[in-house]
């Protein structure tokens, strides 16, 4: 099932230092991971766009990406119009990404649903993660002043990810599995993440769906400097900034991340749903990349290229 009124950004316009050791070597150059060929033959970014495909349609996706990356992107993006690439001057982090792509999507559409979906990140299971943002896309239709983030199931106390905190049901008309939000933990303590895991606590994904007012709304109360920098003061207020007005403004910003500046203040507009079983990972070191090749049973080009070393001695060389 196909919503008319459900937008898609896609967040690639990280740099991917994290991973850098690993990305430099497969491709010989600083190309950020989002376009790299990591495993399965295609690029993460071309691996995000066929998972979210199936939930919402290619013709309402945007593409965040940042001006310096443009010889990495130009061919792969080469087909989606101008109008669907929100160029950032610069990487100013995930606050400034969202407010600039929802300057984008309300001169397109208005006050659609979006959902926010970034590129490094590996699903075992990609037709439960698509039915979950097709549910969460449908609750909002009916609670449109509510964010639904969507959580996977932690199975491990891992110290590395953002981790979100469930409380109680969200309402009873909805699944039992969508619940409201209590607090976010980020990174926590390897005893704080035993604690966490063992309460039932969820790996936050930082996949986002709501109304694009309703984003707009918790920026504007957490981040109201921000929201008016990338604003444009012309005509039509609000609409989004371009050229050197563009770039005059994020010269201004200081980079922001919109989980601790954003939705850790906003838990009160909030609900998680919990994925389940999905198979989730952020593919933001080297060890998880290697874990989800391993686990899903993939294959890599660049493998062959350490033949004389199993996996696991090759992590340890580049960590």
């Amino acid at each position: 099932m196909d919503h008319q009124h459900t937008w898609a950004v896609v967040l690639a316009g990280g740099d991917g230092t994290r991973l850098r050791c690993l990305t430099r070597s497969i491709t010989g150059e600083d190309r950020p991971k989002q376009f790299c060929r990591l495993y399965g033959g295609k690029t993460l970014l071309a691996q995000t766009r066929f998972r979210l495909a199936a939930a919402i349609s290619p013709e309402r996706t945007l593409y965040t990406v940042v001006k310096a990356h443009q010889r990495f992107y130009a061919n792969e993006l080469a087909d989606v119009p101008l109008s669907r690439v929100v160029i950032q001057p610069s990487n100013k982090g995930t606050t400034a990404a969202i407010i600039y792509s929802l300057r984008r999507i309300t001169s397109l559409a208005g006050d659609p649903i979006v959902g926010f979906f970034p590129t490094d990140h590996h699903y075992s299971r990609e037709s439960r993660f698509a039915a979950s943002v097709r549910l969460a896309t449908r609750v909002v239709m009916r609670r449109p002043d509510t964010l639904i983030l969507l959580g996977a199931s932690a199975e491990h106390p891992e110290v590395e990810y953002g981790w979100i905190e469930p409380s109680e049901r969200f309402d009873h008309r909805f699944t039992k599995s969508l619940l409201r939000v209590n607090r976010f933990w980020e990174k926590p303590a390897s005893l704080v993440a035993q604690a966490l895991l063992a309460r039932g606590c969820l790996w936050n994904t930082f996949v986002m769906i709501g109304r694009a007012s309703a984003f707009l709304e918790i920026l504007k109360a957490a981040v109201p400097g921000m929201v008016r920098t990338l604003s444009a003061d012309g005509p039509i207020p609000g609409t989004e900034l371009s050229g050197p007005d563009a770039d005059t403004a994020f010269a201004k910003l200081t980079p922001g991340d919109f989980s601790k500046q954003v939705l850790s203040a906003s838990t009160e507009r909030l609900a998680v749903l919990r994925l389940g079983n999905v198979g989730w990972s952020d593919l933001g070191t080297p060890e998880r990349v290697i874990s989800a090749i391993t686990r899903s049973g993939l294959r890599s080009h660049w493998q062959g290229t350490f033949q004389n070393e199993n996996l696991e001695n090759f992590a340890e060389s580049i960590s």
